[in-house]
């Protein structure tokens, strides 16, 4: 009689109950909802790259310009001579770059680029942190979180 208690012993011990399955989804559910919003953070700041190395892209191309045509252009996607021949958005499309301004602060010939999320691309538009980033002719680079504040120092490094 001892063996078949045993045996039914052993038979009930196997498979997972209710509360040990709840357990582990309530731990796992707790994991996830630290893990993903910081793994979101992290591509959010490393997409900002691809702003940053579109406006140097774009500050080569515009430097190029002017020695060939004596004046800087804000014709980003124009084919030279008539402009920079650059595609418009960053290399992963996460950046819509253009030309806004083409003098100085004061008055000289000159240019500003910026960068600005484009709405559809992986999200980026979602960084608040980082929204308009702008390099200039005499390398000044900044960027601005989405209340228009000065953020260059965190965004650029």
């Amino acid at each position: 009689m001892s063996a078949i208690n045993g045996d039914l012993m052993k038979k009930r011990q196997r498979g997972v109950t209710l509360i040990e399955l709840l357990t582990v989804m309530v731990v796992l559910a707790i994991i996830a909802s630290i893990a993903i919003p910081s793994y979101r953070r992290y591509l959010l700041r490393t997409q900002r790259t691809d702003a940053k190395t579109a406006l140097l892209q774009a500050q080569t191309a515009e430097e190029k310009f002017v020695l060939q045509n004596n004046a800087y252009t804000a014709n980003v996607t124009a084919a030279p001579p008539g402009g920079m021949g650059l595609p418009g958005t960053s290399e992963k499309g996460f950046y819509a770059i253009d030309v806004p301004a083409l003098t100085n602060t004061d008055g000289t010939p000159g240019y500003t680029l910026r960068a600005l999320p484009v709405a559809a691309a992986g999200g980026q538009a979602d960084d608040t942190d980082c929204v308009v980033f702008t390099l200039d002719g005499a390398g000044v680079r900044t960027a601005t979180n989405s209340g228009g504040a000065d953020n260059s120092t965190a965004c650029w490094r």
